[in-house]
This record gives C-alpha cells, sequence and structure tokens, in this order.
C-alpha cells in the first residue's frame, strides 16, 4: 500500500523540498544515481563493461516547462554521445530516453519532442548503438509509440518499452512483437487508476508472464526489466522453450540493486544490461525507485532516523 503514496510525494513540490534537504538524502540517492554530469557517469560505465555488463544510460528529468529545457534535454543527450564516441563505448551503451524531457507535454509536443529525439537517434546510430524510448503514464503513450513507429523507419533499431500493469499492453506486445523490433518489459511505476491499469501485485505479476511469452514467441528483441528473482527464472524458460539463444533477448536492472545478480547472468553467458541513470533533476526518479520496493524505502527511512 505504500507504492501509491510514494508515487503520489513524487510529484509533490513540499516533498521534494523535505527529501532535498535531508542531510542523509545525497549517500542514498547516490546508491541509484551515481552522478549529476556526464563526467561523474562515464568512469562507471567504463567499471560496469569493464566487468562484462552492459548499459542503459539515462538522463533524469521529466517535468519541464519551457521549450528551452527540451533543447537542454537534447543537447545533453547528444553530450553524452560524443564523450561514448570519444572512449569507444557506442557498442556497450545505449540511451533511454523520457518524450516528457523533449517535450511532449508542451504545446505542439508530439512535433517537438519527434524532432528533439530524432537527432539523438541519429548520433547513436551513428557510434553503433540505440535508444530505446521509456514509458511514462498511459496518457502519453500513443504519443510515445507514434514517435516510435515514425523513427523505426530510418532507425529500426530503436526500442521502446512497455508496462505490465497497463490492461491495454498486451495488445501492445502483440503488436511490437515483430522482425526487428526491441522491447523492454516492465512492471510499471506510475500511479495509474484502477480503470486502465491492474491494481494487485499478483495479477500484474501474471500479466508480466502473459505479456512476456508473447515477446518471447514474437519475432522481436525482449528485454527483461526486473529484479523479480521468479520472473527472471520464467523468462530463462520462455527463452528456453521459444528457442531462443542467450544473445537474442536480455535482462536489465537498475544500478545499485542486486548487483551480485548483474554478475552472475553476465557469468552465465546472459546479455545483462544496467539501467544508469545521472543527472541533477532526480527526485522523481529517485521517489519511483523507493515505489518500486518497499525494502528500498526502509533502507532510506533508517538512514534517515540513524542520521538525525
Amino acid at each position: 500500500m505504500l507504492g501509491p503514496v510514494i508515487l503520489a510525494a513524487s510529484r509533490s513540490d513540499k516533498m521534494r523540498r523535505i527529501v532535498s534537504a535531508a542531510p542523509v538524502t545525497k549517500p542514498v540517492v547516490n546508491r541509484f544515481i551515481p552522478g549529476e554530469t556526464v563526467d561523474q557517469v562515464i568512469p562507471i560505465v567504463e567499471e560496469l563493461t569493464r566487468a562484462g555488463l552492459e548499459v542503459t544510460l539515462d538522463v533524469v528529468g521529466e517535468d519541464i516547462t519551457e521549450v528551452e529545457q527540451s533543447y537542454a534535454a537534447r543537447d545533453a543527450y547528444l553530450q553524452l554521445i560524443e564523450r561514448l564516441a570519444e572512449l569507444g563505448l557506442g557498442e556497450k551503451a545505449e540511451m533511454s530516453v523520457k518524450l516528457s524531457m523533449f517535450g511532449q507535454a508542451l504545446e505542439g509536443g508530439h512535433e517537438l519532442a519527434l524532432a528533439n529525439v530524432r537527432p539523438v537517434v541519429e548520433a547513436a546510430a551513428a557510434i553503433g548503438t540505440t535508444v530505446t524510448l521509456d514509458a511514462e503514464d498511459h496518457t502519453t503513450l500513443d504519443s510515445m509509440f507514434a514517435i516510435h513507429e515514425e523513427l523505426r523507419r530510418d532507425f529500426p533499431q530503436t526500442g521502446c518499452v512497455i508496462q505490465a500493469y497497463l490492461f491495454r499492453t498486451e495488445a501492445d506486445a502483440r503488436r511490437l512483437a515483430a522482425a526487428g523490433s526491441r522491447v523492454r518489459i516492465v512492471k510499471g511505476a506510475y500511479k495509474e487508476p484502477a480503470e486502465v491499469a491492474y491494481q494487485d501485485k499478483a495479477e500484474i505479476d501474471k500479466a508480466y508472464v502473459r505479456i512476456l511469452k508473447t515477446l518471447m514467441d514474437g519475432e522481436g528483441y525482449p528485454m527483461i526489466g526486473s529484479h523479480d528473482p521468479r520472473l527472471i527464472a520464467i523468462g530463462q524458460e520462455l527463452a528456453r522453450k521459444a528457442g531462443r539463444k542467450l544473445d537474442e533477448y536480455e535482462f536489465q536492472m537498475l544500478y545499485g540493486i542486486r548487483s551480485e545478480e548483474h554478475l552472475r547472468l553476465a557469468a552465465e553467458g546472459h546479455r545483462m544490461r544496467v539501467y544508469t541513470a545521472y543527472g541533477t533533476d532526480w527526485y522523481g526518479y529517485f521517489m519511483r525507485r523507493l515505489a518500486e520496493k518497499p525494502a528500498n524505502l526502509l533502507f532510506f527511512v533508517r538512514s534517515m532516523i540513524t542520521k538525525n
């Protein structure tokens, strides 16, 4: 029951001020977000790739209110891609983008977001990597999928994210499970109404398995976004039954969560990608990580009690 409360707090300016001012916040946030700048995150990418892992990089930030902020988001990703190219890391590190950062919610936002994300996708392709369009709340998804379809005409490797807790997602998965597609499946981390999303964890897990089976049986490239040991094992079994080789799907987990499991899967020959976020606008991202896993919240609260 704590999850919805935390998700509501992620949109609260008052809670943002309280959490940001707490002395313990920064060291706890650093567990999930290892830096605020490109220079701080690049050594993390190098460390992870040396360990046999791959990386997804996310410049955090969502609630922009000015067109100029969308240009800044675009430029931040272009700077990141330039640094990855200099270090020869393109094939090991992809980008994940939220179209809200690129102006999707502003007036004329669909066209603005497409215009901003296209040069990022183009630059990523030039260094041998790709971009995945992240899923946000359900009201943004038709626009996201339309932009995804448009980008894939020139850059077919462009990926997208689907969320198991939404009722619509099973149909989306059937449409997306086509040759050449790249689809990351996650449970979902936004507060959604009962009219559009499952509210019960068990129902969400069942939907996740059904959707993952659709992806595994399809002709695309499934990306399993989960830290749940049971779902990871089910994913391995579904891949085996579908006759997939180890390089025909991958696992994705967040930086700072179950790091030993990252290494275990990679040692077994699986493609294991670590979702690594960085940037100064960390609050919304951080709060959703707390909402996803109660243990994260308990870790944070204990730290606050100890420090204060």
